[in-house]
């Protein structure tokens, strides 16, 4: 059939061959007065990504676009939309749809709407899963669909869409700023965001590690003190120091907690942004009792957090540290097992030279 009835994309079809890619259609759901369709011309890979491929939490709908950070052209938009027109260089997060009139969404806590739905392996109203980036087209609701700054560049924006977010958000809600000091656990895909934003923000940014490796790229980044996890004792020169620590690391079921509890002010907060496919570690709630700590985790993040980090990236020169591979069925297997078994990525990869794989769309 083809677009606009279809788009092309690069998908599994069984978990256990959860990095062997085909190009194959899938179908678009139908189009509506605010929806926007968008010519991909590149995704960031996201963990979220090779969690779901992998089977890490739990079966997904088969087969399987994953992909969660785009940016493209929108080709074509509904008569009710009125932030984006035709041409305009767009992109889309993790999150698709949402109904916009619970009370959750009237508050701008559409990332924890009841009925949100998700970039790729969600069904919408009419049935239709929803499909990700490593392909040909998107169409997404206009409020979820957000125009990329001018001195943003294409590939540079895409991880900010899902990754800048998820941290973003957190960062922000917990207060980072001029006289605070935030900790920032795992300097990943996520946790290089961290570190940079929080620092745009005005915090003092201390960077916890076990990969020594890193240190170079932290303090670049703006950290104050890069502090190795692995050695011992680490935390004790660090007691009551931190407001709050973004923990951005997935392999959190192999961390002492109190460890880390031990390094926040009274009343500071251990937020989770890192999500694991293994469970946390076994805690007594006398773990919180020393400082009166916290612990919690976040989803995404809202539409006017995602317009303010585009103005903060914009403004400052943010840009995302990044890696580019053209998109194939042999890169989308190069990117997704680089990214499961961490080789070498600084700090995100994404999939570009969309035209030569799905030609000119737009």
């Amino acid at each position: 059939m083809g677009y606009p009835d279809t788009a092309e994309g690069f998908m599994i079809e069984d978990q256990s061959k959860w990095s062997d890619f085909k190009k194959q259609e899938f179908k678009l759901k139908p189009f509506e007065d605010r929806d926007i369709d968008i010519a991909i011309d590149a995704c960031g890979v996201c963990g979220s990504d090779i969690h779901t491929i992998t089977g890490g939490w739990g079966e997904c709908p088969l087969p399987i676009c994953v992909g969660h950070e785009v940016v493209g052209k929108a080709i074509k938009v509904g008569k009710g939309v009125k932030t984006i027109k035709v041409g305009d260089r767009v992109g889309v997060g993790a999150q698709i749809q949402a109904d916009l009139d619970c009370d959750n969404c009237k508050a701008d806590q559409e990332n924890y709407c009841p009925n949100s739905v998700d970039t790729y392996g969600a069904p919408y109203k009419d049935g239709t899963i929803s499909q990700g980036g490593y392909s040909s087209h998107m169409r997404a609701h206009e409020y979820f669909t957000f125009k990329i700054p001018d001195n943003i560049e294409t590939a540079v924006a895409a991880p900010m869409l899902c990754a800048g977010l998820t941290v973003y958000s957190p960062l922000v809600r917990l207060g980072a700023g001029p006289g605070k000091k935030v900790a920032i656990v795992g300097m990943g895909g996520l946790g290089h965001f961290a570190v940079m934003w929080a620092v745009a923000l005005g915090a003092e940014v201390y960077v916890l590690s076990h990969s020594p490796g890193k240190k170079e790229d932290a303090l670049k980044m703006g950290a104050k003190e890069f502090i190795v996890t692995s050695e011992k004792d680490w935390f004790k020169p660090y007691a009551f120091r931190f407001d709050f620590i973004i923990n951005a690391a997935d392999a959190t079921d192999k961390f002492n907690l109190p460890d880390y509890f031990s390094t926040l002010k009274v009343m500071g907060k251990f937020h989770n942004v890192g999500l694991g496919d293994k469970p946390l570690p076994t805690l007594m709630a006398q773990d919180f009792a020393p400082n009166g700590c916290y612990i919690g985790a976040s989803h995404i993040g809202n539409r006017p957090e995602m317009i303010a980090m585009f103005e903060l990236a914009s403004k400052q020169n943010i840009k995302s540290w990044i890696e580019e591979i053209p998109i194939s069925e042999a890169g989308c297997k190069e990117v997704v097992e680089r990214v499961q078994g961490n080789k070498n990525v600084r700090y995100r990869l994404v999939l570009t030279d969309f035209d030569k794989q799905f030609g000119k769309r737009s």
